[in-house]
C-alpha cells in the first residue's frame, strides 16, 4: 500500500493508462500537420487520406490478430463499412480541407468544440437538460471561437476555413452516437477496423473518379502518409482504447484535451506556423469547456469520448 492508501499496482496502471491517452492524443493531434506535409509534397488530400485509412486498416487488422477476430455476418458489417466509414471519410475530408484556409492550431481548437455540439444536440433531442453547468461549458466554447475569429492578430482565419472546421466538429458530434451503437452491437475490434476500411475505400473511389488516384507519390509524401496510418490511426486508436479501459470516460476526456495544444506546438515546430495569443486564449476556453462537460459525468453514467477520425 502507498501512503495514500491506494495499491501501488493500481496507481502504476493509472499512470500507464494516462501515458496511453497521451500517446493517442499526440497521434490524433498530428493529423493536420502530417496532412499538410503530405499535400505540400504533392499528394492530393483525397489520395493522402485514402492511403492513410487503408494502411491504418491493415495495421489494425494485424494488431487484432488477423482475419479470425474480424469475422461477422456481412449484413451487419456492410452498414458499418458504408455508414460509419462514410461518416469518417466526410469528417476527415471536410475538417482537413480547412487547412487550405487556416493554420493547423486554430483548426484543431475549432474542431475540439464537438463536445459542446454534443450538448446542443442532446438538449434539442430532449435527451439531456441544458443545466447551468452545460450552458456555461457551451458559452465557454462559443467564447473561445469568438476570441479566435474576432482577434485582429488572426487574419488567416478565412470564413470558409472556420465554417469547414465547425461543420466537421458538428458532424463528429453526430457521428459519436453512431460509433457508440456499433461498438455495442459488434466487438471493439470490428468497430475500429471496418469504419477505417470503409473510409479508405470511399475516399479512394472518389479519388479514382476524379482521375487523381496514384501510388506514384514522392518519398516526402509517403512518409507523412505512412506516419498517419501507423501512428495517427493504428497506434493512436489502440492506445486510446487501452487507456480508456483503465481511466474511464471522464479522466480520458480530460487528459485528451492536450491534443489541440500538441497540434499547435507541432505546427509551430514542423511547419513554422506562429501560434498567436488569441489562438491560445480561445483554445484554453474551449479546453475548459471540455473539462467542465466531462466533470459533470463523474457523478453519473455517460458515454466515453469517441476515437477521432
Amino acid at each position: 500500500m502507498t501512503a495514500t492508501g491506494a495499491p501501488a499496482t493500481t496507481r502504476a496502471s493509472g499512470w500507464r493508462a494516462t501515458g496511453y491517452i497521451v500517446i493517442s492524443a499526440t497521434g490524433f493531434g498530428a493529423i493536420p500537420i502530417l496532412t499538410s506535409l503530405a499535400t505540400r509534397a504533392g499528394a492530393g488530400l483525397l489520395n493522402a487520406l485514402a492511403w492513410r485509412y487503408l494502411l491504418g486498416t491493415a495495421i489494425l487488422a494485424l494488431l487484432a490478430g488477423g482475419a479470425g477476430s474480424l469475422r461477422a455476418p456481412w449484413r451487419r458489417l456492410l452498414p458499418v463499412i458504408v455508414l460509419a466509414g462514410g461518416a469518417q471519410a466526410f469528417i476527415a475530408f471536410v475538417s482537413l480541407s480547412a487547412l487550405d484556409y487556416m493554420p493547423a492550431a486554430p483548426l484543431s481548437f475549432l474542431f475540439y468544440t464537438y463536445p459542446a455540439w454534443v450538448t446542443v444536440i442532446e438538449a434539442v433531442r430532449g435527451a439531456e437538460r441544458l443545466t447551468p453547468r452545460r450552458l456555461t461549458a457551451l458559452l465557454l466554447s462559443l467564447a473561445g471561437i469568438t476570441v479566435m475569429i474576432g482577434a485582429r492578430s488572426v487574419q488567416s482565419l478565412h470564413p470558409v476555413g472556420v465554417a469547414l472546421a465547425l461543420v466537421s466538429a458538428f458532424a463528429y458530434a453526430l457521428y459519436i452516437p453512431l460509433v457508440g451503437f456499433y461498438q455495442e452491437q459488434l466487438s471493439e475490434t470490428i468497430a475500429a477496423v471496418y469504419p477505417a476500411l470503409g473510409a479508405g475505400a470511399i475516399l479512394l473511389a472518389l479519388d479514382v473518379a476524379t482521375n487523381r488516384a496514384t501510388l506514384g507519390l514522392t518519398r516526402d509524401a509517403w512518409l507523412p502518409i505512412a506516419a498517419m496510418g501507423l501512428w495517427s490511426t493504428a497506434i493512436a486508436f489502440t492506445a486510446f482504447l487501452r487507456g480508456l479501459h483503465v481511466l474511464g470516460p471522464v479522466r480520458t476526456a480530460i487528459v485528451s484535451t492536450i491534443e489541440p495544444f500538441w497540434t499547435a506546438l507541432l505546427g509551430g515546430w514542423v511547419l513554422g506556423q506562429r501560434v498567436t495569443g488569441a489562438t491560445l486564449i480561445g483554445g484554453l476556453l474551449i479546453a475548459a469547456a471540455v473539462v467542465l462537460l466531462q466533470l459533470r459525468r463523474a457523478r453519473g453514467p455517460g458515454a466515453g469520448p469517441a476515437v477521432e477520425s
